[in-house]
């Protein structure tokens, strides 16, 4: 809970003259805006920048209140998806959301065997078909990091059922200093890319459910659009992140491991042989 974000937030409503109902408080676990029955109220749109991956324990998503995790709890290394399904929670039966994200949002745990949080969340996200579009943001454009986002759509009415827009929109800056950013030209562009629902090379693509499901749930764009033939680099940032999940789902395996162990009634160093 930071109070001067908050008194920025109310700041900025006044300055432009905004008709703004702006809450303080923790908005994971003690979520401000409910009804008179105390669920989560629900709106048309919902757009957030949250935290990227932000640290909550366990015990956040599986005593929830709110019944907000229902795709399942994200790992501790990162509440990505945590976020999302708090604002898909959020969203009416005709809403619509837009979420920035870090880029290993759309793509962490995909071509791993065997069970991934993320990825399985991401699987539940596709087949309950949610997902419109991503959009990959260039680099540098973030004043708190230089790696790039991307932007998540949801909607709860698609208007191409079975489908996603993904749009790689990693070249379309402008360099600034000490920060790039984007132009006019360059928003109408990627607008125009989401309005009309083109597939362009160099810039997007439109895949069905199924190729994603083909890709293991992968859904970053560079993976779908290539802009120069060359291979994604990861972000130090993002690599530290899967260093993390990978750490945790060992300690997961190795508890399950010892479980098991103890209900067969074998010690950890007993030989088995067959």
């Amino acid at each position: 809970i930071n109070p001067a974000t908050f008194a920025m937030a109310r700041m900025n409503a006044v300055i432009h003259d905004l008709e703004a109902d702006i809450r303080i408080g923790d908005t994971m676990r003690q979520p401000a805006f409910r009804d008179t029955s105390g669920r989560l109220q629900t709106f048309d749109l919902v757009t957030a920048n949250p935290m990227w991956n932000q640290k909550f324990a366990a015990e956040l998503y599986e005593n929830d209140p709110f019944e907000r995790f229902r795709y399942g709890a994200p790992p501790s290394s990162s509440a990505d998806w945590g976020w999302l399904q708090h604002m898909l929670a959020s969203l009416n039966a005709r809403g619509r959301m837009a979420v920035v994200l870090d880029t290993g949002a759309v793509s962490r745990g995909s071509g791993n065997q065997g069970s991934n949080r993320e990825r399985d969340i991401r699987k539940a996200f596709v087949e309950a078909d949610l997902i419109e579009a991503v959009l990959l943001l260039p680099e540098n454009l973030f004043y708190n990091t230089t790696a790039p986002g991307v932007i998540l759509v949801i909607n709860r009415r698609k208007r191409h059922a079975g489908e996603m827009l993904l749009i790689n929109a990693g070249p379309l800056f402008a360099k600034g200093r000490p920060k790039n950013y984007l132009t006019d030209e360059h928003i109408e562009t990627i607008a125009a890319l989401y309005h009309g629902w083109k597939a362009e090379a160099g810039l997007s693509a439109v895949i069905t459910n199924e190729e994603a499901a083909r890709n293991d749930y992968n859904l970053s764009p560079s993976r779908y659009v290539s802009t120069n033939g060359g291979e994604e680099v990861l972000p130090l940032e993002e690599a530290l992140v899967r260093l993390e999940e990978a750490e945790e789902e060992r300690a997961e395996a190795e508890r399950a491991l010892k479980e098991v162990i103890k209900i067969l009634g074998l010690s950890e160093s007993s030989d088995v042989t067959g």
